[in-house]
């Protein structure tokens, strides 16, 4: 019998351990450049709005000089949420004890703590972390310290503006949130391949020719290039795509964004994946479109995308049962077919310090 060879994948230990989740937590998503929300939910200078960043809370402020910052949304006082949702106001004021601070971080006011010698407020602002826009896009980094975000994103922008998006023509139309038992690297790894889809994507796969897929990766940037089947483009498939353009653009951003772009009139949904356990992952994606674009088509687009995410999840979850089993170590990858995974689960590799 043949020997089966192959590229080895992560131990599958590291997919239900929770020792390894905290380690992924401290050393991925603690350290990395992620899609924290829209420029526009920062309505005004003097704006704000609160956000999930890996699973960390943060909050991101526009102050009064019309600079984008990102704190930890954390109360340096007990611990609380300092701010939800999103508004327009000078200052975020802790709903616990009324700690109030700056749109630029600083502690501007604590009750009774003139009565405490102990309370510095120079020294109490909230944490700061880094942040940084990319056109209607606004990324946080947990690390204050860290290289620009210019570095990490790398020629993305540049890629996706030569395929044929314009991100800054776009209007953003609505957010759709999700939840999968399974681990975050599961659901990442079924994002970096097609090789699943002409089994279990059948409309997708009316679409877009998975079987001329193009794979290219640089930096932290994996991306795949999908042109569209002659019968989509002829407005004969589940998705009418005639009238836009030919292929679909498909990238992660590591550690977990995704940047999806169909072939056919402008859009684009992209958004984070992060872990809420060793075995439970939350994400969301944020739909744009062009200004204008027929109302018919994007809903029918979007229940076409819920319809691929829906079949997706029952895949991972059922790729979680088993490889959290125990009763098999590891798998193999395919050289060609999953070679944007070995490039991801070689930066998990490399982040958790082999």
């Amino acid at each position: 019998m043949a020997t089966i060879t192959g590229q080895r994948t992560l131990p599958w230990s590291w997919y239900e351990d929770p020792a390894v989740a905290r380690r992924e937590r401290d050393l991925i998503f603690r350290r990395a450049w992620q899609y924290a929300g829209r420029r526009d939910q920062l309505t005004a200078p003097g704006s704000y709005f609160a956000t999930q960043v890996g699973g960390l809370p943060a909050v991101v402020t526009r102050d009064r000089d019309d600079v984008v910052r990102a704190f930890a949304n954390v109360c340096r006082h007990r611990g609380a949420l300092v701010a939800t949702g999103a508004a327009e106001r000078g200052t975020l004021q802790c709903p616990y004890h009324a700690w109030t601070y700056g749109l630029d971080g600083c502690l501007r006011a604590a009750p009774r703590a003139q009565d405490d010698p102990g309370i510095d407020r120079d020294e109490l602002g909230l944490v700061p972390m880094a942040a940084g826009t990319w056109g209607p896009f606004v990324f946080v980094n947990p690390d204050a310290d860290a290289p620009p975000l210019a570095e990490a994103l790398g020629d993305l922008p540049a890629i996706v503006r030569e395929h044929g998006l314009d991100v800054d023509a776009l209007v953003f139309h609505h957010r759709a949130e999700y939840e999968i038992g399974a681990n975050w690297k599961v659901a990442i790894e079924n994002y970096l391949e097609c090789y699943h889809c002409r089994l279990n994507h059948p409309g997708l796969v009316s679409v877009i020719d998975d079987r001329r897929l193009r794979f290219d990766a640089a930096g932290l940037r994996a991306s795949q290039f999908n042109p569209a089947e002659a019968q989509a483009l002829a407005g004969e498939a589940p998705l009418d795509i005639a009238g836009g353009v030919a292929e679909g653009q498909f990238h992660l951003l590591f550690p977990a964004l995704k940047f999806n772009v169909y072939p056919g009139p402008a859009n684009l949904s992209l958004g984070p994946v992060w872990p809420t356990g060793p075995d439970r992952c939350r994400g969301y994606l944020d739909y744009w479109f062009a200004p204008g674009a027929d109302p018919a088509w994007i809903e029918a687009m979007t229940a076409f995308d819920d319809q691929v995410g829906a079949e997706d999840v029952g895949l991972v979850e059922a790729v979680q049962a088993g490889a959290a089993s125990g009763l098999v170590a590891e798998g193999r990858l395919l050289a060609h077919d999953e070679q944007l995974i070995a490039r991801f689960q070689a930066y998990v590799r490399d982040a958790l310090g082999g």
